[in-house]
Order: C-alpha cells, then sequence, then structure tokens
C-alpha cells in the first residue's frame, strides 16, 4: 500500500499503513450476528474492546444490507446513530468514525450533528440521487463502493461483460462527478458481495491491485461474507479463518483500508504482511 492522505477535521491527516476498520451495527439484524449492538452499554462494550485491540476507525450503521434485511425508516436509523454515537464517544473521542448509511438525510445529520468523519455509501450514490451533494456540500471523505439494484435486488444483477473492467468504469465514471463537484477526498470499495456472483468475488480479489488505477485509497470489506462460508460450506460464525486469508491477499494487493468484525485479527494480520512486504516490524 502506498502512503495517502485524507482531510480530516480541517487538516490533512497522512496515513503510511493500511487502516483498520471495525465494524459496529446498531441493528437486530445484521448477517453476522456477533456484529449487532442494541443498546449503549453494548455499542459501548464493542467499542473498547475494538479500540484495545488496535482499531484505526470505527465504521458505525444502523441499517443492515443483508439480502432480506428488515426496512428501516431514516428516522429509525437516525434514532439508532444517534445512541451509537453517543455511546461511541464516551468511550473515545477521537478515533475517526465513519457512518454506513446511503440516505443524504443520514449522512448529513451524522456529519452535522454527530460528528462523523467519513461517510461510507454501500450504494456510491445511486439509491440516494442527494447523496453526493451532501458529500460535496460537508466536505468529508467519502467511501465510493460499487453495487448495482438494492440489497434485495442486487443478486439478480450480475450480468458483467468483465466483472472487473466493468466495476472500474463504474467507478470512474462516478470518481469524474464527484470531482467536478468538488469532491477531493474518496476512498473507493470495489463492493464484494454486492451484485457480485461468487466467482466474480474472486475475479475481484485477484484483480485488487487494478484498483490502484483510479488513484483513490481502496477500501476491501470481506469480512465473514458468503464469499467466505459459501465456498467453505460453514456459517458467518465460522468464517474468520477464510477472512484473515483475504485480508492478507488484499493487504498484498495494495488495500488501505480493511473493513472488519475481528479487529485483533486484522491487526496481527497487518503486522504480519508489513513484516514480510517490507521487512518492517514496527507493528510487531
Amino acid at each position: 500500500m502506498h502512503p495517502f492522505s485524507l482531510k480530516l477535521r480541517g487538516r490533512v491527516v497522512e496515513f503510511d499503513h493500511p487502516q483498520i476498520m471495525g465494524i459496529v451495527n446498531v441493528t437486530p439484524d445484521s448477517f453476522y450476528a456477533g456484529s449487532r449492538t442494541g443498546d449503549s452499554v453494548s455499542v459501548a462494550r464493542r467499542v473498547e474492546k475494538m479500540i484495545e485491540d488496535g482499531a484505526d476507525w470505527i465504521d458505525i450503521g444502523a441499517y443492515s444490507s443483508r439480502p432480506g434485511a428488515l426496512e428501516v425508516t431514516a428516522e429509525e436509523e437516525i434514532r439508532r446513530l444517534r445512541l451509537g454515537m453517543e455511546a461511541l464517544r464516551k468511550v473515545d473521542s477521537d478515533i475517526f468514525v465513519s457512518v454506513d448509511t446511503f440516505r443524504a438525510e443520514v449522512a448529513d445529520i451524522a456529519v452535522k450533528e454527530l460528528g462523523a468523519d467519513m461517510i461510507n455509501d454501500i450504494s456510491g450514490g445511486t439509491l440516494d440521487s442527494d447523496m453526493f451533494a451532501v458529500v460535496a456540500e460537508t466536505g468529508v471523505p467519502y467511501v465510493l463502493m460499487h453495487m448495482r439494484g438494492t440489497p434485495s435486488s442486487m443478486q439478480t444483477m450480475t450480468d458483467y461483460t468483465d466483472v472487473t473492467a466493468d466495476v472500474l468504469a463504474d467507478l470512474q465514471v462516478k470518481l469524474s462527478r464527484l470531482g467536478a463537484m468538488g469532491v477531493a477526498d474518496v476512498v473507493v470499495d470495489p463492493g464484494f458481495g454486492f451484485a457480485k456472483t461468487l466467482e466474480q468475488n474472486y475475479t475481484l480479489m485477484r484483480d485488487l491491485g487494478m484498483f490502484g488505477l483510479l488513484d483513490c485509497p481502496v477500501l476491501v470489506g470481506v469480512s465473514r461474507k458468503s464469499m467466505i462460508y459459501r465456498l467453505a460450506g460453514k456459517t458467518p460464525d465460522e468464517s474468520l479463518f477464510g477472512t484473515v486469508a483475504l485480508n492478507a491477499l488484499a493487504l498484498e494487493r495494495g488495500a488501505a483500508f480493511l473493513r472488519v468484525h475481528d479487529v485483533a485479527a486484522a491487526y496481527d494480520t497487518r503486522a504480519v504482511v508489513e513484516a514480510a512486504l517490507n521487512n518492517s516490524f514496527s507493528q510487531l
């Protein structure tokens, strides 16, 4: 991974090694039960453990994007986020926080009222036409993920000519739109598991290095996903080892962010991969 920078809290922050982003879901129905937190105490406990284990960021979401997830109103999403952010900030007022939402209204409140540092949009602006404008107006970095359709329809929309080329082209078009609107800090996410078949997910992982052509930091989120447990005939609960393997490959191919449920495992993975690739022992 090449060093990169993002403008955060009014200053340019330099990052010289991959960032570990711990997942906190203030939801009752996220696909991995271990990530669910429904009240302030459980949010605080999960955040404390992640920070203790070495998380650089917390990614907090209040609307499950798994296929078949229950519909959540914007009001309920905001209520959950407010609860989660208040509990998180009581634990650590300084750690960087990204908010996982595809709604412009929620993103706006997350930044202006709740103090979010970055918006992580699974839809890449396709589910809310106002999202790019909110990102431009608030000035926070933006995670631009590739997805087709909605969480309920996406797995019927996997007809790519060349999955890597098609995903790159889609992201490039949106990067151009964002750039024209004055958005300078964008992190790209290939969208593993979103409108991709099992085979297409692994093609994207093999080709991950090509995403460097977009000249943006790359976020990889494969933690305990179906591309691991379906391949192994297991469940999300049993998919840590496969997650570690893919995260190691992602780091070797230049990932700048690992979005994970298991921070301690990712921390050790990063240390070992960096030592192997760079002869750097600073994380051990």
